[in-house]
């Protein structure tokens, strides 16, 4: 179980600040439950501010998210915690497991901080002819675009390295989604990115994954203004819109130009990505739904929306 840092020793550092609502609100489990699942099973442990309320950090969330993969696999929540453990006290084959995809991250950003587009694709062409797309993007292209991310952020890295990576992925997942080969006939959603969000890979893999799930998709792409999506999505015969966003826009802006499209908009409006976590109450507030991070868990909770199976 990860360990939270007690809120009265200023030494320590303060990862945790989402209230139990948010934390609700993005992983889609009630606070109800993630206080029983606290109190009776111990699965994490939030901070507590000096009034008593509880803060969760991101690494907490992910592991909601964790928990929630597992009983949507068939575990019983009187048994997750053992699974959890389990995985813990065996680093030889946990290792194993992660091994492999330890060494893909790591040669795929000797690539990329090489630019060399070859040795890319090498890889990413061995990935998939060994293991299922959705493994791939889970264990491979989403950790590296984290630790390109971390790398910029700690001066490691270069803005010129997130670009190369995001060229070189919106050409592959590009030609993957005008060459879906799975028919859908399910709701159809349309997905595009916040204005002023320009990283558009991590909408193109939920636009994939939802397509993957029955999903028809319009995709918008990139840095798309909000006052178009209502019409648009009314003119595409639309059942949602999806909107990706990791940027931090002004609060009163987001709130007011996310009010604006749910008024007008014919359809629920959902946000996805860091934003919706960051600017959650903004977003709930204006009649929207925030999803989080998880693509699995943000295509379940758009499906129980929307009575989708």
């Amino acid at each position: 179980m990860n360990a939270a840092a007690s809120i009265d020793n200023p030494a320590e550092p303060r990862q945790a600040e989402f209230p139990i609502r948010t934390v609700a609100a993005v992983t889609g489990v009630n606070a109800v439950t993630l206080r029983a699942w606290e109190r009776r099973y111990g699965l994490f442990k939030p901070l507590r501010t000096p009034k008593g309320h509880r803060l969760y950090s991101q690494a907490d969330i992910e592991l909601i998210n964790r928990v929630v993969r597992l009983l949507d696999r068939g575990v019983s929540i009187s048994q997750v915690s053992s699974h959890l453990q389990a995985r813990a006290v065996k680093p030889d084959e946990d290792q194993h497991d992660r091994g492999p995809w330890q060494a893909y991250q790591t040669r795929a950003i000797d690539a990329i901080v090489c630019f060399d587009e070859d040795k890319l694709d090498i890889l990413y062409s061995e990935a998939l002819a060994l293991y299922p797309v959705d493994v791939v993007t889970d264990r491979l292209l989403l950790p590296v675009l984290v630790s390109l991310g971390t790398r910029w952020e700690e001066a490691e890295g270069s803005i010129a390295e997130e670009h190369f990576f995001s060229t070189f992925m919106r050409n592959k997942l590009g030609a993957r989604f005008h060459h879906r080969y799975k028919p859908a006939d399910g709701s159809k959603l349309l997905i595009c990115c916040m204005p002023g969000e320009h990283h558009e890979i991590g909408a193109m893999l939920f636009a994939l994954a939802a397509h993957d799930h029955g999903y028809r998709v319009v995709y918008l792409g990139p840095d798309m203004p909000l006052a178009e999506l209502g019409l648009t999505a009314k003119r595409a015969g639309c059942n949602a819109i999806v909107i990706s966003g990791s940027v931090n826009p002004e609060h009163e802006t987001l709130q007011a130009e996310i009010q604006h499209l749910v008024s007008t908009a014919t359809c629920p409006v959902f946000v996805g990505g860091q934003t919706s976590v960051h600017q959650h109450d903004a977003i709930e507030h204006a009649g929207a739904n925030p999803l989080g991070t998880d693509v699995r868990n943000s295509i379940r909770r758009i499906g129980q929306t929307l009575k989708q199976p």
